[in-house]
């Protein structure tokens, strides 16, 4: 059901219920607005009948035909009659109409007059001398609240269509900006991540479209790496092929000896960069689509060091570099965090194999955690200020490097570091040889 016809039912449903309401009020103040009014009548013609007998002669009186305009009244639903003290009847105004004698009654009370109900009040003389009474049917009174609701209810009941009809075109008007923000997204094409503009939005609908130009953001940001992969990828992998192609050549057309040797020996090196390329940028590619993973792990980094290093010692014992990690002393968690544990297992493998395939050969590398970071260090030659400026970059490595790369380990450890609220900081060691890496917290966490 759309939300315009749930707001129009809620309304058609309410609208009568509350109505109803109010006329059960109206019906009830009404009513007792004319008990009110007749009451007071009837108090008001009793003493007035009482201050009659006291000064004239009081015998039966014989109904006669009112003479003169009446205007809008109507005396036949009302009696009064006087008794004496021995109960005989002194005065009725109306014929074939008795009201019922009560010698101790006073005050108002309800009876039955030839099967009407009657509103009768008592007023006893001050000396006892006589009893008045006057009486109205009840009839008389439903009929005046009747036509008093009627009244009212009746215009009501007219316009009811037009309200409506008034209610279905305000409904319609306040959803108008739903139908437009409907309407403007439908008319987009798949590729239009524009955002919303919500200048003239309703209150109500900023959240939702502040939420949805949010998601197109993420969703070009995301369109955006993918792109910048795609490119990367075909511009990156165009050259390796290329070489590796023009090696497989000279492999095939070489005779058997140390041509051969060597060329198979390039095109064993080549096919092992591409490895290693494709490795790092399908690393890279799960990097930048990991926006949105639970990063809710404690990190178990004895295990993840163990793991990487393990993954490291082959071309570490090429190099004949050491290895080794120094943990806190006092007992304390190492860099305690949550995370996501094969993002930091690769963000640390980056770390140390860059770090063991730049470092001298038979030198040492070390890894050092502390409660509040982590630091990687080789005595490798120092990094100058182009190095650190171009430090990131996408597929640069310096020149004159032999070991086999690809220019992607720092960006893929400075991307999941950053997932992980971390900063990557590169500096020379103390001694002003050698590189050093420290990740710790970029903002303190909470704890």
């Amino acid at each position: 059901m759309s939300l315009q016809r749930r707001i129009l039912l809620y309304l058609l449903v309410c609208a009568p219920l509350v109505w109803a309401l109010g006329l059960a009020v109206s019906v009830n103040r009404a009513q007792k607005e004319v008990n009110e009014l007749f009451d007071t009548a009837m108090i008001h013609l009793a003493r007035q009948m009482q201050a009659t007998l006291q000064f004239s002669e009081v015998g039966r009186a014989d109904p006669a035909a009112p003479s003169g305009s009446q205007g809008e009244a109507d005396v036949r639903d009302l009696a009064i009659a006087v008794w004496d003290a021995q109960g005989k009847l002194l005065l009725s105004d109306r014929e074939g109409v008795t009201l019922t004698r009560r010698p101790s009654a006073a005050g108002f009370m309800t009876d039955t007059i030839q099967g009407e109900a009657w509103r009768v009040y008592y007023l006893q003389s001050p000396t006892g001398r006589w009893l008045v009474a006057a009486g109205q049917k009840e009839d008389e009174r439903e009929e005046l609240v009747f036509g008093l609701t009627a009244s009212q209810v009746v215009p009501w009941l007219l316009l009811l269509p037009l309200l409506l009809a008034a209610m279905t075109w305000a409904v319609r008007r306040a959803l108008l900006p739903v139908r437009q923000l409907t309407s403007e997204l439908q008319d987009r094409d798949a590729a239009d991540l524009r955002p919303v503009a919500n200048a003239h939005t309703p209150v109500e609908l900023q959240p939702l479209v502040g939420a949805m130009n949010g998601l197109f953001t993420r969703i070009e940001d995301t369109l955006a790496r993918e792109r910048r992969f795609t490119a990367d990828a075909a511009h990156e992998l165009r050259t390796p092929l290329a070489v590796l192609r023009a090696q497989w050549d000279v492999v095939r057309r070489a005779a058997s000896g140390p041509d051969r040797v060597d060329a198979e020996a390039k095109l064993s090196a080549g096919l092992v960069r591409m490895d290693r390329l494709v490795t790092q940028m399908l690393a890279l590619s799960r990097v930048e689509s990991s926006v949105g993973l639970p990063l809710n792990e404690e990190a178990d980094w004895h295990t993840i060091v163990s793991q990487v290093i393990n993954d490291c010692w082959p071309l570490a014992e090429r190099r004949r570099v050491e290895v080794a990690c120094d943990w806190p002393t006092d007992g304390r968690h190492p860099l305690p965090m949550l995370g996501n544990g094969a993002l930091l297992a690769v963000m640390l493998r980056n770390l140390v194999d860059n770090a063991v395939r730049y470092a001298p050969a038979g030198s040492f590398v070390g890894l050092r955690f502390s409660a509040d970071d982590l630091v990687v260090e080789n005595a490798g030659p120092a990094l100058n200020a182009e190095q650190l400026a171009r430090l990131g970059e996408r597929f640069h490595r310096p020149d004159g490097q032999a070991e086999i790369g690809s220019g992607l380990g720092v960006s893929i450890v400075q991307r999941i570091a950053a997932l992980h609220g971390l900063s990557v900081n590169y500096a020379a060691v103390a001694d002003g040889q050698g590189v050093r890496v420290r990740l710790a917290f970029a903002a303190k966490p909470s704890a």
